[in-house]
């Protein structure tokens, strides 16, 4: 097989590239083979395996090459970018190639959009690759997880990757990663139709029945809370942001290929909806996030869980004055500004008698954009009751102080 230089040097830097994650990709694989007593789970095979094709390349393996090439597109025949190597790789036979999807001019001019969404996709697939998340880390906007967050998921989409995590209480380890496809104009949503995929902090809502759902969305759909407290403060509109799958005719779509949902193929959304919950999984959507080890979020958890704290303690007390002094002046919940939740307040406290409250299951998640937010869930339990309730604040940084603009009862 013939190679132009450009191109050498280009599969050269893929291997350099991939060889990162070379051993999680065969172990996946490996992990996959070795439970036979399980279904085993198909989630990132397909990538896994256009890795090895790259590799081989590298190595001027192309005969092997051409053959795992040959057999992945014949099980994935809707696999896109499979296809554009494979058919580079049938190419070369006859022909020097210059760049991944290197076909006739005529053929370039009728597919140019096609052809480069899927170059597109083979380099944010490399740079994700190469760019890891440190052994251990996660996203520095989960400050602290409950024990109730069994899992929890972030999305970066300026690499078009979804990071899968499982919270066990002692540790948060990331399962599995993969890419995905965002809103056609890109990310930032703020109104109804603007094919903008929203950034911020969501929880998932629940899981559509494929059954009831069109092609379109693959094998089913998570809603996510899209527009959240802090988007409606905001004026942003829209509605029927989810994670969901693909056509049956495309194993993947371009990176910006949706109406505002999150895209991933079947196999991997399949793997998503049989490990999360409802209601109690995080949806982290950002741009280029932050990677940090549990550790270096310590401080910070333990100032904000300190903030909790003293709030508790005022309701305690029964002075509705000081527990006011928490919110922020232009609170508002379920139509209440500040003034009328303090009569609220003022009746809560009254029936609470100044009786210790217990906050347990808290979960710490930040974000941060124009403005310092703290999403706060936690089970409330007065003393002596058997059962409490879940709340869920939205803080805001004001001057250096934390003041709560949203609170209300999830159950």
């Amino acid at each position: 097989m013939r190679f132009d230089t450009s191109f050498k040097q280009f599969i050269i830097l893929m291997v350099c590239l991939m060889s990162a994650v070379q051993v999680s990709a065969q172990s996946r694989i490996k992990s996959s083979a070795s439970q036979p007593t399980k279904p085993a789970s198909s989630d990132g095979i397909a990538e896994a395996r256009l890795i090895e094709i790259y590799r081989l390349i590298g190595k001027a393996n192309t005969r092997e090459a051409l053959a795992k090439a040959g057999a992945l597109v014949n099980e994935y025949p809707h696999f896109q970018l499979a296809q554009l190597v494979y058919g580079d790789l049938l190419s070369t036979q006859s022909r020097p190639i210059r760049q991944i999807g290197d076909v006739p001019d005529v053929l370039e001019q009728a597919a140019a959009k096609n052809l480069q969404a899927l170059r597109t996709e083979s380099q944010l697939r490399i740079a994700a690759l190469q760019q890891r998340p440190p052994v251990d880390s996660i996203p520095a906007q989960f400050v602290g997880l409950s024990k109730r967050n069994k899992h929890a998921i972030a999305v970066d989409t300026a690499k078009a990757r979804l990071y899968l995590f499982e919270n066990s209480g002692r540790r948060i380890r990331l399962l599995a990663d993969y890419y995905i496809s965002v809103g056609k104009a890109g990310v930032g949503k703020n109104v109804e139709g603007d094919l903008r995929t929203p950034l911020g902090v969501y929880f998932i809502t629940s899981s559509l029945d494929p059954k009831s759902l069109p092609d379109l969305y693959g094998s089913g759909a998570l809603p996510v809370s899209y527009p959240n407290v802090l988007d409606m403060r905001r004026g942003k509109t829209g509605s029927g942001i989810w994670l969901h799958g693909n056509p049956s005719s495309q194993f993947t779509r371009e990176p910006q290929a949706t109406e505002g949902c999150v895209a991933m193929a079947n196999p991997d959304l399949d793997r998503i909806i049989s490990t999360v919950e409802i209601r109690t999984t995080p949806v982290l959507i950002g741009k280029n996030l932050q990677w940090v080890r549990p550790t270096e979020l310590q401080r910070e958890r333990d100032q904000l869980e300190g903030t909790l704290l003293s709030w508790a303690s005022a309701k305690s007390s029964g002075d509705v004055r000081e527990l006011l002094k928490y919110y922020a002046h232009d609170f508002s919940a379920d139509g209440k500004d500040l003034t009328a939740f303090g009569k609220t307040v003022h009746a809560d406290i009254a029936k609470l008698g100044r009786k210790p409250i217990e906050l347990n299951d808290v979960s710490l998640i930040r974000w941060t954009d124009e403005a310092e937010i703290l999403v706060a869930t936690f089970g409330e339990l007065v003393q002596g009751a058997r059962t409490g309730r879940t709340i869920r604040q939205y803080w805001q940084k004001r001057s250096e102080t934390w003041k709560i603009i949203y609170e209300g009862v999830l159950g």
